[in-house]
């Protein structure tokens, strides 16, 4: 098994096997993991991966360091990959991948993403950006807090979550994941606190996707990928929300209208059996693919 578990990577691999071209993007590389096992099967490519979180990049250059020469790491969002391309000299590539899920090591590197542990309430992907999970807890509007806790976390209980969070960040701010995941605990009705998902997450979804501004960059970025992708190329996206999915079905049908691409999953391809007993938290994993026509 791989150190960073890339979800969907059999499913990737088969759609990217008989690429023709140079370069692929990996527009979210993680820790490496998609870009690792795509550098090993296709021989001829060069990965070109992007991050806005420097931990990530250091990551994947530890991943990567035996294809030296056969990869090049950026810091940048994926809603810049236009730039970062035109910056490399390089009009079209043959495939982009985006895995928009949060990567293990960035649960587990005390940066506020995970309500397991007594972590600050940080959730930037970016940590030179000045917006955090910090503020938006303890500073947003009772009204704006609401609305993303139950657009963004499609929160049944964001207007009684929300009223709680307000109430306590009046003693106090709110410092924590551990103190804000207590007060959305308490909150719930006690027999749906012990289900399988802990009622923070729908929460912690919420602000981490407000924190990274995450739902406009998808849309930005999957469309600039379309358009910078030469013929037969693939776009791939693996999401792990509802609203994500969503989106990018969506952007597929546009481009499928106007004569853009060709949608090769006519629904998103899931996990099979093998990959769930590896990787537990890939349930959520939604796969969509498109070619460049």
């Amino acid at each position: 098994m791989v150190e960073h578990y890339p979800v969907l990577h059999r499913e990737i691999l088969n759609f990217f096997k008989n690429i023709k071209g140079k370069y692929i993007v990996d527009a979210t590389v993680g820790g490496g993991g998609h870009s690792f096992l795509l550098l090993k099967s296709l021989p001829d490519i060069h990965i070109i991966g992007l991050d806005k979180d420097e931990y990530a990049l250091k990551k994947a250059d530890e991943k990567l360091s035996q294809f030296k020469g056969r990869y090049t790491l950026v810091k940048s969002s994926f809603k810049d990959l236009d730039k970062v391309l035109a910056q490399l000299g390089i009009p079209e590539v043959s495939g982009f991948l985006f895995d928009l899920g949060v990567s293990m090591f960035q649960l587990k590197n005390e940066r506020g993403f995970s309500f397991q542990r007594e972590e600050p309430l940080d959730m930037r992907m970016d940590t030179s950006q000045h917006l955090t999970a910090y503020q938006v807890v303890n500073q947003y509007p009772k009204d704006l807090l609401e609305k993303i806790i139950f657009e963004y976390g499609e929160e049944k209980f964001a207007r009684k979550i929300t009223k709680n969070i307000v109430e306590y960040r009046k003693k106090k701010p709110i410092e924590t994941t551990k103190e804000l995941a207590d007060i959305i605990y308490k909150t719930y009705p006690p027999p749906l606190r012990r289900k399988r998902i802990h009622p923070a997450t729908k929460t912690f979804q919420a602000i981490r996707i407000e924190v990274n501004n995450e739902l406009n960059e998808i849309k930005e970025g999957v469309t600039k990928a379309i358009d910078r992708t030469q013929k037969d190329g693939i776009i791939a996206v693996i999401s792990f929300h509802s609203l994500e999915d969503r989106i990018i079905k969506n952007i597929f049908r546009e481009a499928k209208k106007l004569k853009k691409v060709e949608i090769l999953t006519k629904k998103p391809i899931t996990p099979g059996e093998e990959e769930l007993k590896e990787n537990p938290p890939s349930r959520s994993a939604k796969l969509r693919v498109a070619k460049r026509v």
